[in-house]
């Protein structure tokens, strides 16, 4: 830390030491825990053992949904939806009556440890695997003075320095555009950070990736231990380079299927259709996005819009006995339990046990492209995620007091003790 670095940053009514080494805080999409347990046990992860030796191993609760925007974005700021007001992938915008993508700058209520940082003259990199995150992530940075770097390898050829601080990411760390539904989408991000980390050195750095893999395989099989073989590599040359690192998860994932292999859905707006008439209220799915190849929008929270005089006691009554269903509240109840915006939260909101999962109409879900047995997130089953540290915290708390979107302020802290 130079004379004329501050001692620390606050932001979103947190303060946050000043770092005298990098301090990274690294998302593994979809983490659940038993990934990396499996992969260490097979000794596919030297890095990571060695770090949880000498670091500090705990488990923290994602925010609910447990889905990637609502996550990603409460790691952004530190604080949960109720805060910065992502509170899915999608809503639906009562004021306009339509249904919506989050991934819109409007949509944040709240500014990020990443502008707050840049703002006190700090050196920022964040690299996210899909495009869906980046202008959320990169908001209130400004890329004219060579202090900030924000991009995603889905769009990385594209990338301008007026936009994202670089040109042509792609060509400059001889990375070829991945694939987006591959693994090799998340390496990128590794294979970036490394990179930066040695010729931008930036001050603060956030490294999101993307769950393809994790939906599609479940801990401990090839596939999976391959993935985290691989995250592992540039996990050594990241602690290696000195940098103070959080390793956590947006959420973590689990099957979602019937015994033959076949999804197990409930569908909700079926049900409110044969019970209210149809479309007479609104099922919407915050799991969704442009990327639904691997999940087919099936996850395991639901928010729902009842007519006016419905019932409304009586039909979450109803829908809590329906198998499957582990949770039925009211908004209020809800946005309380979840610390959730009030406004983007429909009258109800459904969450489905560990192997359900919850629909719209069974006709409008397209699960042709699911390959394999359905795994997916979005509820309580799906909110314990790794926090992992690569320095001795013995302050650090465990779940569910520690959250995921404490990453930065002990990714911070860490760095500030170096």
């Amino acid at each position: 830390m130079n004379q004329m670095s501050p001692i620390s940053v606050a932001v979103n009514g947190r303060t946050y030491a000043w770092p005298r080494v990098p301090a990274i805080a690294i998302c593994l999409d979809g983490c659940e825990p038993a990934y990396l347990d499996e992969a260490i046990k097979t000794g596919l992860m030297p890095a990571l053992a060695r770090i949880k030796e000498k670091g500090t191993v705990r488990f923290a609760h994602s925010v609910i949904p447990s889905f990637t925007n609502p996550n990603n974005l409460s790691i952004a700021t530190g604080r949960p939806p109720s805060v910065h007001g992502i509170c899915g992938n999608y809503l639906y915008e009562r004021e306009t009556g339509k249904e919506v993508m989050m991934n819109d700058p409007r949509f944040l209520r709240a500014p990020t440890i990443f502008q707050a940082f840049y703002d006190a003259g700090a050196k920022v990199a964040v690299v996210t695997a899909k495009d869906k995150l980046r202008a959320l992530l990169g908001k209130g940075l400004a890329f004219d003075e060579g202090r900030a770097l924000c991009f995603s390898a889905e769009k990385s050829d594209t990338t301008t320095i007026a936009e994202h601080g670089i040109d042509n990411a792609s060509k400059h760390f001889g990375l070829p555009v991945p694939e987006v539904y591959s693994a090799e989408l998340s390496e990128f991000v590794f294979a970036a950070g490394v990179q930066l980390l040695k010729e931008f050195r930036p001050d603060i750095m956030y490294l999101t990736t993307t769950d393809y893999v994790q939906h599609k395989y479940a801990p401990g099989v090839p596939q999976a231990n391959a993935f985290y073989e691989m995250f592992d590599k540039y996990l050594t040359d990241l602690d290696a380079l000195g940098a103070a690192i959080v390793v956590t998860a947006d959420h973590g994932m689990k099957p979602k299927h019937k015994a033959d292999g076949s999804p197990d859905v409930v569908y909700v707006q079926d049900i409110l259709d044969d019970w209210l008439g149809k479309d007479a209220a609104r099922v919407i799915l915050p799991i969704t996005d442009p990327y639904v190849v691997h999940h087919g929008a099936l996850g395991s929270f639901a928010t729902a819009y009842l007519p006016d005089g419905t019932d409304q006691a009586g039909i979450m009554a109803r829908l809590a006995k329906i198998d499957g269903i582990m949770l039925v509240v009211d908004s209020p109840t809800a946005c309380e339990r979840f610390e959730l915006p009030a406004d983007r939260i429909g009258d109800i909101v459904l969450i489905s046990t560990e192997n359900k999962t919850i629909g719209t109409s069974e006709h409008r879900h397209d699960l042709a492209a699911l390959n394999e047995p359905l795994r997916s997130h979005g509820g309580l089953t799906e909110q314990e995620v790794p926090f992992i540290v690569n320095r001795v915290l013995p302050e650090l708390p465990n779940e569910p007091v520690l959250r995921n979107f404490d990453a930065f302020y002990y990714a911070t802290m860490a760095a500030a003790l170096a």
